[in-house]
C-alpha cells in the first residue's frame, strides 16, 4: 500500500509539504500556524494556485506558457481602466478582462499549433507584446500608468474582500476551481487526452485525439486564469497599475514542478500541484515568522526545486517499473 502511494505523482509534493510545515512550525513558532499566519501563505497560494494548475496542464501536455507574467497586470489594468476610469458597470469590466484573456490565449494556441514554433518562444513573444500593449493603451486612454477603482459591494464580496483572519476570498475560488480541475484531469476523457499529448503527440493525433483544439483550449485557460487573478487584485486593492508580473512565471513553474509535474510532460496530478503551491507559499512566507535571514528564502526555494526534480524523476521511474502482483499475494 505504502509503495503504491510513493509511485503517485503527488507523493513528493506531499512529503515536501509535511517537511516544510514541520520545519516552519518548529522555527516559526505558533504564529506560523495561527489563523493570521496561515492566511498569509494561503492567500499567496491561492493567487498562484489558480494559475499554476492550468500551467501544470500545459506542462503535462508538453507545452509551456510564460505570457502569464504580463497577463496578470494586463487583467488588472483592463478592469481598472474599464470600471475605474470609464465608470463602466463592473460586469462589463469582467467581460472585457476575461475577453482579453481569451484573445491572448487564442493567439498563443493558434501560433503554437499552426507554426510548430516551441510554445516557450511563442509565449515569450506574447509576454512582451502584452506588456507593451498594456502600457501603450494605459497611456493612450488614461494618460497614466495607474488607476483607482471602487467596486460595488457585491463585487468586493465575490472577488476582492477579506474574510475571517485576513483570508482573501480568492482562496475559496482556488478551492472551487481545484475541484473542477481535479475532475477534468483525473476523471474526464479530456484528462486522458492531456496525458496522451504529453507522452507522444503523434501517437495521440493518430489515435483521434483533437490535439490542436485541446492545445488552444489549454492556452486560453491559462491566460484567462491569469487575467482573473489580476482582476481580483484590482478589486481587492481598489487600484491597478502597469507593472511586471514576472514573479508569477517562476513561482507558478516552481510550484508545478514541486507538485510532481515533469518538465518533459506526460506525468503529474492536480493534487500534487495543489500541494506544491502550498509548499512554495509556506517557504516564501514562512521565513518571515523565523529569525533567519530573509535572503535565505531564495536559497531554500532553489534547494527545494532541485530536490523536487530529483524526487519527481525517482517517483516516475518507480511508477514505470511497477508491476502489480498477481493473485492478490502480498
Amino acid at each position: 500500500m505504502f509503495e503504491s502511494l510513493l509511485r503517485r505523482p503527488e507523493a513528493g509534493a506531499l512529503l515536501g509539504l509535511i517537511f516544510v510545515a514541520i520545519f516552519f512550525t518548529v522555527f516559526g513558532g505558533k504564529l506560523f500556524l495561527s489563523p493570521a499566519g496561515a492566511a498569509s501563505w494561503l492567500n499567496m497560494a491561492a493567487n498562484l494556485g489558480i494559475i499554476a494548475i492550468p500551467i501544470g496542464f500545459l506542462m503535462i501536455a508538453g507545452e509551456l506558457d510564460i505570457s502569464i507574467g504580463s497577463m496578470v497586470p494586463a487583467g488588472s489594468m483592463a478592469m481598472g481602466i474599464a470600471c475605474g476610469y470609464f465608470d463602466l458597470p463592473i460586469w462589463v469590466g469582467i467581460i472585457i478582462t476575461m475577453g482579453f484573456g481569451v484573445m491572448i490565449g487564442l493567439i498563443n494556441g493558434y501560433m503554437v499549433v499552426r507554426t510548430n514554433v516551441p510554445s516557450l518562444i511563442v509565449t515569450l513573444g506574447t509576454l512582451f507584446f502584452t506588456a507593451g500593449l498594456t502600457l501603450f493603451l494605459s497611456l493612450l486612454l488614461t494618460g497614466n500608468t495607474a488607476v483607482s477603482l471602487k467596486a460595488p459591494a457585491w463585487a468586493k464580496a465575490a472577488f476582492g474582500d477579506f474574510y475571517g483572519p485576513s483570508l482573501q476570498v480568492i482562496v475559496f475560488w482556488w478551492l472551487a476551481v481545484s475541484l473542477v480541475y481535479f475532475y477534468f484531469l483525473h476523471f474526464s476523457p479530456w484528462g486522458n487526452w492531456v496525458f496522451a499529448m504529453g507522452g507522444d503527440k503523434t501517437s495521440a493525433r493518430n489515435a483521434g485525439i483533437p490535439i490542436d483544439k485541446l492545445t488552444i483550449t489549454l492556452f486560453v485557460l491559462s491566460s484567462v486564469s491569469a487575467a482573473f487573478v489580476g482582476m481580483c487584485q484590482t478589486i481587492l486593492f481598489n487600484s491597478a497599475q502597469v507593472s511586471t508580473g514576472m514573479s508569477f512565471i517562476f513561482n507558478t513553474i516552481i510550484s508545478v514542478v514541486i507538485g510532481g509535474v515533469l518538465l518533459t510532460g506526460g506525468f503529474g496530478s492536480v493534487v500534487g500541484i495543489f500541494f506544491g503551491t502550498i509548499t512554495f507559499a509556506m517557504v516564501n512566507q514562512g521565513i518571515y515568522f523565523t529569525d533567519f535571514d530573509r535572503n535565505l528564502s531564495s536559497l531554500i526555494v532553489g534547494v527545494m526545486l532541485l530536490v523536487a526534480v530529483l524526487m519527481n524523476n525517482t517517483f516516475r521511474e518507480m511508477a514505470l517499473r511497477y508491476t502489480p502482483k498477481k493473485g492478490g499475494k502480498s
